[in-house]
């Protein structure tokens, strides 16, 4: 392991990005962002991307580092994150790693990303046979290869399914393979694991709801409409983000802004209940829970509390 880190972490509007800024002030560290849509310049309300006020004046990375019509792909991230992490390190501070994306995190952690470099061509060429020949046909090809996988997937996550094929066509290994393999390598960093959460679920939806309602109104249909007119195609992976795709949807009238917003607060809910579903697996993840609203006081004093034990006491062993 080349060191220790702290990893803030939990469902979307939990107040991840205003914790980790706190708290990376306090233990003189930095943030590190892991949040796959956050690597995007100007794609700024959608994905709640802290202002500089909000920024406590604390260095922050991984943020704007790509164009949304890019591809931006875990292993890019775990290349491009860990050389911010290593250096601050290096500088004898703390990374502080902030965000909801799951699969950036672990594989962030564990310095595993895959090793190849996607190709465009044979993309493309899966992309092609998917839809020629439809989610259903495509998903019973990859189980006779990859029955692990084909069993996890569905048959519209297309995105998951042709990324299946492309690494076994690429290597020659399954992606259940590689996943296997990986965990039994020792990890990157040390991580002392936070997330946040709600007790009661009800409350984690209506603060979502409060936040999707915050961002139409700082300008969220403007900056969708920015984005398109600008060349960037309603196709790329930035813009299949949850509050994007929907927008865009409205934008060219399939239904109304009323609509959209709906459908931005229903799928930010599911997204929240598959990140849950992510972290629960992890035994070692400290949670904190709120009453009704965020409470950062509560959420730092206990964060800190915990580094006490489990940081700080881990260096005098």
């Amino acid at each position: 392991m080349t060191g220790r880190v702290v990893v803030i972490s939990g469902p979307t509007a939990t107040g991840k990005t205003a914790l980790g800024a706190r708290l990376a002030k306090q233990l003189g560290g930095e943030v590190v962002s892991a949040d796959s849509m956050q690597v995007y310049r100007r794609m700024d309300i959608g994905t709640a991307k802290p202002t500089p006020e909000e920024q406590l004046g604390i260095p922050h990375h991984m943020i704007s580092i790509a164009e949304p019509w890019e591809e931006y792909s875990v292993s890019r991230y775990v290349e491009d994150a860990s050389t911010f992490v290593d250096d601050i390190l290096r500088r004898g501070k703390i990374p502080v790693i902030v965000g909801g994306t799951g699969l950036y995190i672990d594989s962030l952690i564990r310095g595993s990303g895959f090793s190849d470099k996607p190709d465009p061509a044979l993309r493309a060429e899966i992309e092609a046979e998917y839809d020629k020949s439809g989610g259903e046909a495509t998903l019973a090809k990859l189980a006779e290869f990859d029955p692990e996988s084909a069993g996890k997937l569905h048959t519209n996550d297309k995105k998951r399914i042709v990324r299946a094929f492309e690494v076994f066509r690429a290597t020659g290994r399954t992606i259940s393979q590689h996943n296997r393999e990986t965990k039994e390598l020792p990890s990157r960093y040390d991580a002392v694991k936070i997330a946040l959460n709600f007790t009661d679920r009800q409350d984690l939806y209506n603060r979502i709801d409060i936040r999707v309602d915050s961002m139409m109104s700082a300008g969220l249909e403007q900056e969708v409409r920015e984005l398109l007119a600008a060349g960037v195609s309603p196709v790329t992976t930035a813009m299949q983000a949850i509050g994007y795709k929907e927008l865009i949807s409205a934008i060219t009238g399939e239904y109304s802004v009323v609509d959209a917003v709906n459908m931005i607060k229903t799928e930010s809910r599911r997204y929240a209940k598959r990140q849950l579903t992510w972290l629960r697996r992890d035994e070692n993840v400290k949670w904190i829970f709120y009453e009704k609203t965020p409470d950062l006081d509560f959420a730092l004093q206990a964060s800190t509390g915990y580094l006490e034990k489990n940081y700080y006491n881990n260096d005098r062993q």
